[in-house]
């Protein structure tokens, strides 16, 4: 064991400067044994950092550590006695402000008192002042409502006495005065008051309309309205023609000022007559929207009679399978009135400043007529089909000439509103359901149902459409244009729906009428059901660049129509929204389907008859044949004979049976079918001479492919493989030797480039007119050439 050194005294005393303050600080507390040994382990390190292994830096670093030490117990007495004179001036302010604040207090607590005792001794004052102010105000109130009944009561005697001086424009001011004195006490609370003033109006404006509408009959009674039959021009004008005239102008004008408190009273009279809990009708809700021009309004009193004279009631001409009757009638006195409202009325109303039309006002006034009468037969027709549509179409009808002949405007209201109602729009739908489901039935069984009705013109019969398929599509049109004109894009989306599902249940039918035929698809119903697939296809197409159908389809992806939109997904609406796709799409999808596979079946049909002819014509000894140099000499190898007059038979059958664009599909769907034929059974399946090859060539080339060039200019396009065999297997011997060894070579070469610039076999290949044939099949057809030198 090592003796103690000179330096372990210093060295102690250091270790216990280091870790008295540590100790200080945490005298209160026991050191756990994990401080005990972190304290340790950090001393040991200072020692380390500091002192290192040179033990005569100790003392130094010891006198260091006592500098430091004196410094901040230096700081701290200073410290120490500064803070009690800080601490007493704080103490100080603090009680001078709770002072202060007690002062404060003790003086708000006077003043409350006083302010107390002040408004206990003006309360009576406040309450006697109260009392004197409600009794001015009910006062006042009262001379209000006084001068109010002294101004009504003015405006009375001020109309009776212009009335008793037949000063009618100063009586009608005065009414006028009423009514606007009534419209500004709609928000009062006093009733009675109301009830009076409406009452005074009410009488006196009755006073002066009924004076106003005797002389406005009289007037128009000279002139000869009503107008119920067609006006004929008079041969000289009567003596007072003039004086008539000014009377007109002057009532009219008179009525016109009278037009306000007539609507004010109007509007009162139809409120208080419908309870608020009664649902209103739409005819009704448009007979509120506008008023009529109550000149208008008495020039309709005698139409009116009329039209529920014979309308209405137990009248023979009160027939609800003869709605047609009413129509008629109301379209006529619209016609005979037209002339008289635009030279009679029309002028005065434009000097009395009435922006209005004297005609369509008519027309208005007389369409409320038959909107009630309308409304009230439909809903009694709800349940007899065949006078319910009666009812629509003679409704559609009128609405077309109302718009048409009559110039009635789009913006107003017509009758077709009174359509859309829940009840009957339904109603329409199961009966054009149920009537078009009728007729497909009819249609579909008719004898003439699968031949056209324009076979024997040739200029209109190029689709060659069945007279089922037309008479459907034209039925589909009808719906279309009934429907068309509604003012609502809902209800003709449900009308679109059924016309798609109409198409649907057609389609289905003749593919059920098709497995049918499908035993024989050669024969002229097969090729009539195809026929009418293709042909409603092509409606449908033309529908769907329509520029109705297309507004539908925007008001069907703006209104989110689950009827028609169902089923789609996002990317299949987005296509819509932007007018890529159409509503009939999923339609002609199906369709297009079952034509492709009617037209599949056809081609088989026809190609195994073929096939069948063309046996003895596989199995024709082509290798044996002579070679003949002189084609002119050559002819139709007898073999070929039957395929060849097959061929020409089915394509005049085809031609004759098919429209035009489904024979194009099926000549050259048979041609490509044909080509493969013969090329594998015929081509592929012999050896030839060079007298066979020269046969078969002419055989292709001048038999089999102007039977086809009667449709089409290059028909031997449409036998590529067949006519690029002929190319390879009449080549001359020496041809036949360079492109066997190119093709060889380059079949050897495929694998061992060797970077020289030899042209590729195709560029031979297309020299010789090959662009369909592969090298390896050309290949396969110079192996089955017979003669080759030295065999």
């Amino acid at each position: 064991m090592a003796a103690p050194t000179a330096a372990e005294p210093a060295m102690n005393k250091l270790t216990y400067d280091v870790l008295s303050p540590v100790y200080t600080t945490s005298q209160d507390s026991e050191p756990s044994s994990e401080d005990s040994g972190k304290l340790q382990d950090y001393v040991v390190d200072f020692l380390e950092k500091e002192v290192g292994g040179d033990l005569n830096n100790v003392g130094d670093l010891l006198d260091k550590l006592r500098e430091e030490n004196d410094e901040l117990e230096g700081q701290v007495l200073t410290v120490s006695s500064s803070v009690p004179p800080k601490v007493s001036a704080a103490l100080s302010a603090a009680e001078e402000a709770r002072c202060s604040l007690e002062d404060l207090l003790q003086r708000e607590r006077l003043i409350s008192n006083m302010l107390n005792q002040h408004l206990q001794g003006a309360q009576p004052w406040m309450d006697n002042l109260g009392q004197m102010l409600n009794q001015v105000d009910t006062i006042e109130r009262h001379m209000k409502y006084l001068r109010c009944l002294q101004h009504i009561e003015e405006l009375s005697a001020a109309v009776q006495q212009c009335l008793m001086t037949s000063s009618v424009w100063e009586a009608i001011r005065a009414v006028d005065s009423m009514a606007a004195l009534d419209t500004g006490l709609n928000q009062s609370g006093c009733s009675h008051l109301q009830d009076f003033l409406r009452e005074t109006l009410h009488f006196w404006h009755k006073i002066i309309k009924d004076r106003l509408t005797g002389e406005f009959d009289k007037v128009l009674t000279q002139l000869h309205w009503p107008i119920i039959s067609p006006p004929t021009q008079s041969l000289t004008p009567t003596a007072n023609y003039q004086e008539i005239n000014s009377q007109l102008e002057l009532l009219v004008t008179q009525l016109l000022a009278l037009q306000t408190s007539d609507d004010l009273l109007s509007q009162r009279a139809l409120a208080s007559s419908v309870p608020s809990t009664q649902p209103v009708s739409s005819a009704t809700l448009e007979s509120q929207a506008a008023p009529l021009c109550l000149p208008i309004q008495i020039m309709l009193l005698p139409l009116s009679k009329r039209f529920r004279y014979h309308f209405y009631g137990n009248r023979q001409t009160n027939s609800l399978s003869k709605p047609e009757w009413y129509l008629t009638q109301v379209l006529m006195w619209m016609s005979n009135s037209s002339t008289f409202m635009e030279e009679k009325i029309q002028p005065i109303l434009d000097r009395a400043g009435a922006t209005i039309s004297a005609r369509v006002e008519l027309c208005r006034g007389l369409l409320s007529l038959v909107q009630e009468k309308v409304a009230s037969d439909a809903s009694r027709l709800l349940y007899d089909d065949m006078l319910f549509c009666h009812l629509v179409e003679e409704v559609l009808q009128f609405e077309k000439e109302l718009r048409s002949n009559q110039s009635y405007p789009a913006a107003l209201p017509g009758l077709l509103h009174l359509l859309l109602e829940d009840a009957i729009l339904q109603k329409w739908l199961t009966v054009e359901k149920k009537m078009a489901v009728e007729k497909m039935d009819a249609m579909l069984s008719a004898e003439g149902a699968w031949s056209s009705q324009y076979k024997d013109i040739s200029d209109m019969d190029e689709l060659k459409a069945p007279d089922c398929a037309e008479t459907f599509m034209t039925l589909l049109q009808v719906i279309t244009e009934r429907y068309r004109a509604l003012p609502c894009p809902s209800a003709q989306l449900k009308f679109l729906g059924l016309q798609r599902e109409l198409v649907d249940d057609f389609r289905i039918r003749l593919t059920q009428v098709m497995k049918e035929e499908s035993r024989c698809p050669l024969g002229a119903r097969y090729c009539a059901i195809l026929n009418a697939v293709n042909y409603i296809c092509t409606i449908l197409g033309d529908w769907g660049d329509n520029v109705f159908f297309l507004q539908l389809q925007q008001a069907a992806v703006s209104l989110g129509e689950e009827a028609v939109l169902g089923g789609l997904g996002v990317m299949e609406v987005g296509r819509l929204a932007s007018l890529e796709g159409s509503l009939f799409e999923g339609l002609l999808a199906l369709l297009d389907r079952l034509k492709g596979d009617m037209m599949g079946r056809l081609l088989e049909w026809t190609m195994r008859e073929i096939t069948e002819k063309a046996k003895p014509y596989c199995q024709d000894r082509w290798l044996s044949l002579p070679s003949q140099h002189d084609q002119s000499t050559m002819s139709l190898s007898s073999s070929a004979c039957p395929m060849m007059l097959c061929v020409r038979d089915r394509l005049l059958n085809l031609h004759q049976v098919l429209s035009l664009s489904l024979f194009q599909l099926a000549w050259q769907g048979l041609a490509e079918r044909l080509d493969n034929f013969l090329y594998q059974d015929v081509i592929l399946f012999n050896h030839f001479s060079d007298g066979g090859a020269a046969q078969l060539q002419f055989d292709m080339t001048r038999n089999l492919f102007p039977l086809f060039g009667h449709y089409c200019k290059r028909p031997e396009n449409f036998f590529k493989h067949v006519k690029e065999a002929c190319i390879i297997l009449c080549l001359n011997v020496g041809s036949a030797i360079l492109l066997r060894d190119l093709l060889k070579e380059s079949e050897d070469e495929t694998r061992d480039w060797t970077g020289a610039e030899d042209p590729p076999p195709e560029s031979a290949l297309h020299e010789l007119g090959v662009y369909c044939l592969a090298s390896c099949d050309v290949l396969i057809l110079l192996n089955l050439r017979a003669s080759w030198p030295g065999q």
